[in-house]
């Protein structure tokens, strides 16, 4: 066994482990860039060494034969081990950190804080990505997430921050206007901002259980842009009490009653779990982590993870 190991070179175990995963020649020399024809020699000499075929050979595609299934996940774990070790050997800790995150937990929670891990580590700078759909880490080159959900995701190491709830947030002069809204029935008949379904669900938990709200007058596609129009007097949002702390702190904002409603889950840190150990993910990791831990927003609510 030795022998056969010490003559397989490094390269064509590259090779077969990148067309086992894409499940094509050409796939697999467009991502290493060489040859189809390349990759094709290389594992026709990898075959020859094993004496039996990895893959079958189809009009338009290739598959995988049972040695090459089971070569295939051994190769694909023995490269993410050797790229997780030769990170580690050679990050230095500079260079950019590339954050995923959704609009509202970017604008309100994270970009009020991270000059503080930017001072505390200069040598790294941050790279703050927005869009709206679930980044996949291992392939859309992202260093870290801060994500809402279970924390269960295949491949990813994830730490709980805080819950997701929404309360019922509006200005002082709105709940004026509203005769101050002393009990949650009184939102029955109130402008609410925010999507049907979650008010249902705050409703419920509130209690109020005989009548339905009024039809929405805005969904925004982000929590920020439903309390945006909540600042603007255009009637009472479902929000985060967390995330807008800071608003309600400065009484900008007013949380009328003390209920709140779980939306499943939490607010996560995510990144690839072979990954943890690269110097910029442990620092910002620690510094979240730090962050939440002196947050003294967060002790009035309790912890609800998976």
């Amino acid at each position: 066994m030795a022998d056969i190991l010490a003559s397989i070179p490094l390269s064509a175990i590259r090779v077969f482990e990148a067309a086992a995963r894409l499940r094509s020649f050409t796939r697999a020399a467009e991502e290493l860039g060489v040859t189809q024809a390349a990759v094709s020699w290389q594992v026709k000499a990898l075959e020859k060494r094993l004496d039996q075929a990895l893959f079958l050979r189809l009009p338009r595609e290739v598959a995988l034969t049972a040695a090459g299934e089971r070569l295939s996940r051994a190769a694909s774990e023995a490269m993410a081990a050797l790229r997780t070790a030769l990170s580690d050997l050679t990050e230095t800790g500079e260079g950019v950190l590339a954050i995923t995150t959704v609009h509202t937990m970017a604008t309100q929670w994270l970009a009020p804080r991270i000059g503080g891990f930017q001072l505390a580590h200069p040598k790294i700078a941050v790279r703050l990505d927005t869009s709206g759909h679930l980044v996949d880490l291992a392939r859309e080159n992202m260093d870290v997430a801060l994500r809402n959900g279970e924390g269960a995701w295949p491949g990813l190491e994830s730490h709980y921050l805080f819950p997701h709830i929404h309360t019922p947030l509006c200005t002082p002069a709105m709940r004026a206007r509203l005769g101050g809204l002393h009990r949650p029935q009184d939102l029955l008949g109130a402008p609410l901002i925010g999507a049907p379904e979650e008010w249902e669900v705050w409703f419920a938990a509130a209690g109020v259980g005989e009548r339905r709200p009024g039809a929405p007058r805005l969904a925004g596609d982000s929590q920020t842009l439903e309390i945006a129009s909540a600042l603007g007097e255009q009637g009472v949002a479902l929000a985060s009490p967390i995330l807008f702390a800071a608003d309600i702190a400065a009484g900008r904002l007013v949380a009328p009653f003390e209920t709140y409603a779980h939306y499943g889950g939490g607010y996560w840190l995510a990144y690839p779990a072979d990954r943890g150990r690269a110097p910029k993910i442990r620092a910002f990791r620690e510094w979240v982590l730090d962050c939440v831990a002196k947050d003294p927003v967060l002790q009035a609510y309790p912890r609800r993870e998976r």
